[in-house]
């Protein structure tokens, strides 16, 4: 990911988005069961799309008026470039799947991008009170506390993740997953797969876990956490090691001491 600063981005504007996100999960942790929620594919996407409007009036006008002339990503499954200015890249419950089954496994997430770039995030966990901050240029916080990425050296020492974009993507797209867990398996440690992509991307910031890729170029599950592990010491590109952008066809966040050799086993992946 390209270097970017956001000195015009205060602290008004991160408590602003902060509250806005807070508020937003406070309404979906009222509306969470530990039971799951719908049978058929049709009543789980109803309750999908019920959690994302109950939270969207809290989300969308607020941060639309945190920073005046900005736009709103309307899609939030959409992937690739968004045209020049700034632009938020919301989802209302990330990992939306996991709340509608009863997993505490999601999230409600905000990003400011700039030029393609994300300068600025918020990641609110509601069931435990995380909230995870990124200003570009000004590092990453998990409740005001800095974060830093793992200091690892050796990938077969490696804690790494990877996961689904989406439901319904190609079945190229889903052997070069299982081929990639496989390669990383023999190579890394442990491996775990599971969704959403950013309750794994604030676990590469954190330093618990040390790198996480995905053959998806799905804005609303990478700008985050992207930004978040660059901000916390971390490389971010795409498999071949090339800097990573909304252009990118994948992504791969690492600690900086495994990520060439990480590469070097994901990139040999058809």
């Amino acid at each position: 990911m390209s270097p970017a600063t956001a000195s015009d981005l205060d602290d008004a504007v991160l408590s602003q988005v902060t509250a806005a996100v807070q508020a937003a999960g406070e309404r979906l942790r009222e509306r969470y069961t530990l039971h799951a929620r719908g049978i058929s594919t049709e009543e789980i996407v109803s309750e999908i799309y019920a959690n994302d409007a109950a939270v969207l009036d809290l989300l969308k006008e607020p941060l639309l008026a945190a920073r005046p002339g900005s736009r709103w990503a309307e899609d939030e499954l959409a992937g690739g470039p968004l045209p020049p200015g700034e632009w938020w890249i919301v989802d209302p419950a990330e990992g939306n799947i996991n709340h509608v089954h009863g997993m505490p496994d999601w999230a409600v997430t905000a990003t400011l991008v700039r030029d393609n770039h994300p300068v600025l995030t918020v990641v609110q966990l509601p069931l435990t009170g995380e909230n995870y901050t990124a200003v570009a240029g000004r590092g990453a916080c998990l409740n005001g506390a800095q974060l830093r990425v793992s200091a690892k050296t050796d990938l077969s020492a490696a804690l790494t993740g990877t996961g689904q974009a989406k439901p319904g993507e190609d079945e190229q797209t889903f052997r070069r997953i299982g081929d990639s867990v496989t390669a990383m398996l023999i190579n890394g440690l442990v491996v775990r797969v599971s969704v959403p992509a950013t309750l794994q991307l604030i676990h590469v910031a954190a330093g618990r876990m040390d790198a996480f890729w995905q053959f998806s170029d799905v804005r609303s599950g990478l700008v985050a956490g992207a930004l978040l592990v660059a901000e916390a010491g971390g490389a971010v590109t795409d498999i071949h090691g090339e800097p990573w952008s909304l252009a990118s066809r994948d992504f791969l966040a690492a600690a900086p001491g495994i990520h060439a050799a990480a590469t070097n086993v994901l990139s040999s992946i058809a």
